[in-house]
């Protein structure tokens, strides 16, 4: 591993604007913790309070993203870092903008052999009736381009579809529903470029909750994170293959991380891809990662030393 010091002047953008910088603030204050301890010459660094412009006027050699949703992880500030000649971490302008609309990259993987749930497109002149019928119920209604979980309803009967649709279309015009998948929800960790590119180990999550929605996400203590996953070794290398496939499908680099569900017969499923995970102290990167024997400060140089542009 390049010693840190080597990495030049560094900034970790984190905060923005997005429905998650909240999330983001806790993700890039533990990133820029420890790139320090490993010796790399970190800034922090908010966009929502500084123009971009000052990057190139402050001389940062790289950029490590660590802000989440819209505006961070869309492409968009990927597309202007390139203008801009500078390297950042994680994937490029189309990986992100894919992976971030969770409809498209449904549509990518579909297209490619990679087994999602069945999901279909709401509007407000859906038939509820007839959604739930072919999706069945209980079923998950989101908005296409929002993480954490924001937005998401757990919809038990057709009734309850409507107030779904408007709540996730408060967030955005393009709004999903999807069925939902009894055998488990697992997570995939994926660190590496090209033929370098490896699985970490598979984390099973049960949450206490109803689903695993925002609050058991970053802010309950009763998640369960299982590690070993509990899966068979045939189970855990099928996921973790599909991880990688999906992955690779988006034209995803650097790091990312690819949620995985199991039907009720044991069968994997892509749900959807993150390119720039959580970075919190209950994040699932960092968690299978340590599975992994690479420990906090490790992981974010890693990820720093494989950043690129264009």
């Amino acid at each position: 591993m390049t010693g840190g010091g080597n990495l030049g002047r560094v900034a970790v953008m984190f905060g923005g604007n997005s429905a998650e910088r909240e999330v983001s603030l806790k993700s890039g204050s533990a990133v820029l913790a420890a790139l320090r301890r490993a010796g790399v010459d970190a800034y922090p660094f908010d966009p929502a309070e500084r123009p971009l412009s000052a990057l190139k006027e402050e001389e940062f050699d790289r950029v490590f993203i660590a802000l989440h949703g819209r505006g961070g992880e869309d492409g968009s500030l990927q597309g202007a870092l390139d203008l801009m000649g500078i390297p950042y971490t994680g994937s490029g302008v189309l990986a992100s903008a894919l992976a971030m609309d969770k409809w498209r990259s449904k549509l990518l993987w579909q297209a490619v052999g990679i087994p999602v749930p069945d999901c279909m497109v709401l509007t407000a002149e859906s038939d509820w009736n007839a959604v739930a019928e072919r999706l069945g119920l209980p079923l998950f209604v989101k908005p296409a381009n929002e993480g954490s979980s924001i937005g998401i309803t757990k919809v038990k009967s057709a009734f309850e579809l409507r107030a779904a649709y408007e709540a996730a279309v408060k967030y955005d015009t393009l709004v999903i529903a999807e069925r939902f998948l009894a055998g488990g929800e697992y997570t995939v960790g994926v660190l590496g470029r090209d033929s370098h590119m490896q699985a970490l180990p598979v984390i099973r999550i049960v949450p206490a909750t109803e689903f695993y929605d925002y609050e058991a996400k970053y802010f309950r203590d009763d998640t369960r994170y299982l590690i070993p996953s509990g899966l068979s070794a045939a189970q855990e290398q099928e996921a973790r293959q599909l991880a990688l496939d999906a992955f690779a499908a988006l034209g995803g680099r650097g790091w990312g991380r690819v949620d995985v569900l199991l039907d009720g017969a044991g069968k994997a499923y892509c749900l959807e891809a993150n390119m720039s995970p959580g970075m919190t102290d209950h994040s699932l990167v960092p968690m299978a990662a340590k599975a992994a024997g690479l420990s906090f400060e490790q992981l974010v140089v890693k990820v720093l030393e494989m950043a690129s542009h264009g």
